[in-house]
C-alpha cells in the first residue's frame, strides 16, 4: 500500500469545482482513499492566508501499478500534472480516519539521514477553533523557521477538515523539530488536555518518487 500527494495551481475559478471531483475508491481501479482539498500558506498569523487556486489530492492507493494507470488514464491527471507530486510509503501512523484503510507501518524504520514527509489530518472542533488557529500558527511559526524543511503547506476542506503537509531533508532533523520546537510541543499538550478534534490523524512516510519544484515552505 502507497500514498501519493499531488499539489497544483489551477487557478481561483477551477479550484472549488475540483473538490467536487474528489476521485472516489470503487470506480478507479486500486483507489483506496481521497481527498480533494485547498491549499493555505504556513506561517504565524493566527487566520490561515489561503493559496488562491492552489489545491492538493492526497490518496491511498493499492500499489504504484494502480497510482500509474491514474496519472496516465484519468482525467483529473492533466489537471495536476503541472504541480508537483510524491510517492509516499507509511512508516508510522497515530490515531484514524474515517474511511481511510489501515495504513500499516513499515517493516524498515526511516533511516536518520532519509528524507521524511509528515501528514496531519484533523477534523475541527468549532468551539476549539480559536485555540487551534492560535496553536497551530506557533508551531507553523517554527516549522517554516526550520532549516530541515523542505516544503510546507497548509491544507483544508472546509468547514471542519484542517490538514498539514511537510517534506524534511531527513527524519532525525523532523524529529528533532518535534522535540524541541516550543511552539509544536504547546500545540500537542493543548490539544491532550482539550482536544481541537473530534478525530485526527498523524502520518509519517518514506518520500520517493518526487517531481515538481519541492521547494515552497510555506
Amino acid at each position: 500500500m502507497i500514498a501519493s500527494m499531488h499539489l497544483a495551481d489551477v487557478g481561483a475559478l477551477r479550484a472549488p469545482a475540483l473538490l467536487r471531483l474528489t476521485p472516489r475508491p470503487g470506480v478507479i481501479p486500486g483507489l483506496l482513499y481521497a481527498d480533494m482539498l485547498l491549499a493555505a500558506h504556513l506561517g504565524a498569523g493566527v487566520m490561515p492566508r489561503p493559496r488562491p487556486g492552489r489545491v492538493a489530492l492526497f490518496a491511498v492507493w493499492s500499489d504504484d501499478a494502480a497510482l500509474d494507470r491514474f496519472t496516465a488514464e484519468d482525467p483529473l491527471a492533466p489537471e495536476l500534472a503541472d504541480g508537483q507530486a510524491a510517492r509516499l510509503k507509511p512508516v508510522r501512523t497515530a490515531g484514524s480516519w474515517s474511511g481511510m484503510p489501515a495504513l500499516a507501518d513499515s517493516v524498515d524504520a526511516l533511516d536518520d539521514d532519509e528524507p521524511s514527509a509528515a501528514l496531519t489530518y484533523g477534523r475541527l472542533r468549532f468551539h476549539r477553533a480559536g485555540a487551534f488557529l492560535r496553536a497551530s500558527a506557533r508551531a507553523e511559526a517554527d516549522a517554516i523557521a526550520d532549516p530541515a524543511l523542505i516544503s510546507g503547506t497548509g491544507l483544508a476542506r472546509p468547514p471542519r477538515h484542517v490538514s498539514t503537509f511537510s517534506l524534511w531533508r531527513s527524519a532525525s532533523a523532523m524529529r528533532a523539530f518535534a522535540q524541541r520546537g516550543v511552539g509544536h510541543s504547546a500545540a500537542l499538550r493543548s490539544d491532550r488536555e482539550r482536544a481541537f478534534h473530534h478525530e485526527s490523524i498523524f502520518i509519517r512516510f518514506r518520500p520517493y518518487g518526487l517531481t515538481g519544484d519541492w521547494s515552497h515552505r510555506a
